[in-house]
């Protein structure tokens, strides 16, 4: 049922909203870096790289195809959701363990921020192409 651009269609609010995840991480490890220095800035790369990457695995566990029925489409959509919060935890307890130097502020304000930001992938729309010819125009 998906054509050949619709699987692009269909990712394109997941795909803006990475762009945007991007964007911000980028910003924030710069301002962090600029007020507190490199720890800082690496804390905020790591924070917002845990988001990015909890998105992507609820991006891999989402349906490639419509469900079959309304029940079957809210399942994969809680299993998509507790693998994302699956992955956050352990990838938040791999970066708390093993980065000493971690900037509290800078990482999990980060983190928040992404996480926010990947929440409104309900709000992009995708594009209608609508039809604008007139074929009825008598002149």
């Amino acid at each position: 049922m998906v054509a050949a651009g619709g699987r692009t269609r269909l990712l394109r609010p997941l795909l803006v909203v990475f762009a945007w995840q991007v964007a911000a991480i980028a910003v924030l490890a710069a301002l962090s870096g600029w007020i507190a220095g490199t720890s800082a800035a690496l804390s905020a790369v790591l924070g917002g790289a845990v988001a990015l990457a909890g998105g992507l695995v609820f991006a891999l566990f989402m349906p490639r195809r419509p469900e079959a029925s309304p029940l079957s489409a809210i399942s994969r959509m809680v299993r998509a959701e507790a693998a994302k919060v699956g992955a956050i935890v352990l990838l938040l307890w791999l970066v708390l363990t093993l980065y000493k130097d971690a900037v509290m502020p800078a990482l999990i304000g980060t983190f928040i921020l992404a996480v926010i930001i990947f929440s409104m992938a309900v709000f992009v729309r995708n594009p209608v192409l609508l039809d604008t010819t007139d074929n009825n125009h008598v002149d």
